[in-house]
């Protein structure tokens, strides 16, 4: 089997991630699941200020 990966960034803000950022990812991975891809992780660097996440990466899966 053969599988290809999307990469969707969300939140990217200055200091941490934007607060409008957790009701949008929501809709995202609904949208995605209607296309037939599968959320594999979300990821969270801790990079920003106090090692707050800047952003949140979703991963998403689909099967060629």
């Amino acid at each position: 089997m053969k599988y290809e990966y999307k990469f969707v960034r969300l939140g990217k803000g200055w200091l941490r991630v934007k607060r409008s950022t957790i009701q949008q990812y929501q809709q995202i991975v609904t949208e995605h699941a209607q296309q037939e891809w599968r959320l594999v992780q979300i990821f969270a660097p801790s990079i920003a200020v106090y090692g707050i996440a800047k952003y949140f990466e979703l991963i998403f899966e689909c099967q060629l």
